[in-house]
Order: structure tokens, then sequence, then C-alpha cells
């Protein structure tokens, strides 16, 4: 069993939340902050995994 717990996505979403780190000390808003960033950095890991094709989902915002 090739079982690699440390993916893209994971890498993504720890970057995303040691960056916020520096918005904590904003309180709520920096709760927020971190939620934000972390979701970007799983998303972008994702990207990189093949999970998630990001390309596909920005050249179908201009369809409107």
């Amino acid at each position: 069993m090739n079982h690699n717990p440390t993916t893209n996505t994971v890498v993504g979403l720890i970057a995303g939340l040691l960056l916020a780190l520096a918005g904590i000390l904003g309180g709520f808003s920096g709760l927020l902050f971190a939620v934000l960033l972390g979701a970007l950095g799983a998303a972008i890991g994702a990207h990189r995994d093949g999970i998630l094709d990001l390309g596909a989902l920005l050249r179908s915002r201009g369809r409107g």
C-alpha cells in the first residue's frame, strides 16, 4: 500500500495557515483571515495534486 499523507493539498493548507499567523493578532478578523488563507492554500495544493482544475474554473468565469 503506497499511502503518502503529505500531499500538496496538506502542504498548501499548512502553508496557508502558517501565513495566516500574521493576521491572528486581529481577533475574529484574524480568524477569518486564517480560514481564508487556509482554504486558498488547500485549493492551490489540490490543484497541484490534480484533484481540482483551477484553469477550468477560471476559464468558465468569463462565459457569464
